[in-house]
């Protein structure tokens, strides 16, 4: 199964850069990383090495303690097999996190071989560079990787759905798609969420169409993350790894959603729990949205960082986490209206992360509105509100456009595409394209 993943565009917009730096992969395990650079290195390059640092243990020793480039790569080339050639080969190393010394050298190949192309990737970098001080700022190169998006996973599922998806997302016009298109993309939108964006559940599913089997590997990499929580942190740091993940659900399910300690056990405190909080966030697999007092620019300034919802990195696993039954999502009407709205919030704050490179924030009015994120976009702050039916009151956006009177509202639901005087209704299955329709609301 090929899915179009849209991260390869900027892989080859790297490979082309004149004063490129060594490049660093960071996501989530089992996303995909591994198979996208080995693809592009096939692709793009007439010969690519691939190391597994977390598998090839003995190559460590290539770099430990060796700060010289031309040293490293006449290693790497008795393992390649051939020399390795400027422009001509890309060098991998996949799991980088488990080398501290192959992360550390690439401020030596940016210094003294700047021509090699390396790209490092891995599951847990976010904290191997938090935690790293001998990391080499300034001499490297990031990009995110993300789980499929639905125009990704849309692309392996039903090619001729995936061009009508396209038409209507780079039409000038704001106008709804025609039923004809709208309720297949939106059949095939709510298979998607329950599948997840995970490149391996997504690939079986499509093939077989078998969602027990689907998630069993779901299961799997649930599993995998838990053993990343003992390996890679302390005992008891682990242990409220483990509780805070699993509390997430509970979490979730409540009306007003923002984050208690006191939800993981009883008598639970910010300052036992906030370590285990940040090296999840760290790892990629939580998303922090803060509370903003006032919604200004820079919406940075007016975070209140003691008010803060978390939210999962990806929404199928989220759903296999909360043990809801599969069966609810694919039939009738009741998808979404199960767990308080909060499978097509966390799709949203998915989608926000991968389009701004960063989580949004939300906003509360003394308990009278809540507008579920706030994103600053072309020098303006605009509310959105989630919906998870066909619901067409905003009670929120109506207090919020009182007090702030913005020039633009969004409503992200299960409704089809349009715009009301300020209030721009955008689908689900278009989350992750909210900046373009924000641009052609606002021209």
């Amino acid at each position: 199964m090929h899915f179009k993943r849209g991260i390869y565009k900027q892989l080859e917009d790297w490979q082309s850069k004149p004063t490129r730096k060594p490049l660093l992969i960071m996501g989530a395990r089992q996303i995909g990383k591994t198979t996208l650079l080995k693809a592009f290195g096939k692709d793009s390059y007439e010969d690519f090495l691939y190391i597994n640092l977390e598998k090839q243990k003995e190559v460590h020793d290539f770099f430990t303690g060796n700060k010289n480039p031309k040293e490293i790569l006449k290693k790497l080339n008795l393992i390649h097999g051939d020399n390795i050639e400027a422009d001509k080969t890309l060098i991998i190393l996949d799991e980088i996190q488990e080398c501290r010394d192959a992360l550390i050298s690439l401020k030596y190949f940016q210094e003294e071989a700047p021509e090699i192309h390396i790209i490092g990737a891995g599951s847990l970098l976010g904290l191997s560079i938090g935690n790293n001080r001998s990391f080499p700022v300034g001499k490297v190169e990031f990009l995110d990787m993300y789980p499929l998006t639905f125009s990704e996973f849309l692309y392996g599922a039903d090619e001729k759905l995936y061009k009508t998806y396209h038409h209507f997302l780079e039409s000038e016009m704001i106008e709804p798609i025609p039923d004809a298109f709208y309720n297949p993309l939106q059949d095939l939108f709510k298979e998607y969420i329950l599948i997840g964006g995970m490149p391996e559940v997504a690939a079986h599913y499509i093939e077989h169409r078998d969602i027990s089997k689907a998630l069993i590997i779901q299961d799997q990499i649930l599993r995998a993350y838990e053993l990343d929580f003992v390996k890679h942190a302390d005992k008891t740091t682990s242990t409220k790894i483990q509780q805070i993940w699993n509390s997430l659900p509970s979490q979730l399910s409540k009306e007003n959603k923002k984050f208690i300690y006191k939800a993981i056990r009883s008598g639970a405190r910010a300052r036992e729990y906030e370590a285990a909080v940040q090296w999840l966030i760290q790892a990629g697999l939580l998303y922090k949205v803060s509370h903003v007092q006032k919604p200004n620019i820079p919406l940075k300034a007016y975070e209140d960082i003691t008010a803060f919802k978390m939210y999962m990195f990806e929404t199928g696993l989220l759903i296999r986490l909360a043990g809801l039954d599969p069966t609810t999502f694919i039939n009738g009407d009741q998808f979404f209206t199960q767990f308080k709205g909060s499978i097509a919030e966390n799709f949203v704050c998915q989608a926000l992360k991968k389009t701004y490179g960063r989580a949004p924030y939300y906003w509360t009015s003394d308990g009278k509105a809540e507008i579920d994120y706030i994103i600053e976009q072309k020098g303006k702050v605009i509310p959105i509100e989630v919906k998870s039916g066909t619901e067409t009151k905003a009670k929120s956006l109506s207090v919020y456009k009182n007090k702030y009177e913005p020039s633009l509202r969004i409503r992200v639901s299960n409704m089809n595409l349009k715009i009301t005087d300020d209030i721009l209704n955008i689908p689900l299955f278009y989350a992750e394209h909210i900046d373009r329709f924000i641009n052609k609301a606002l021209a």
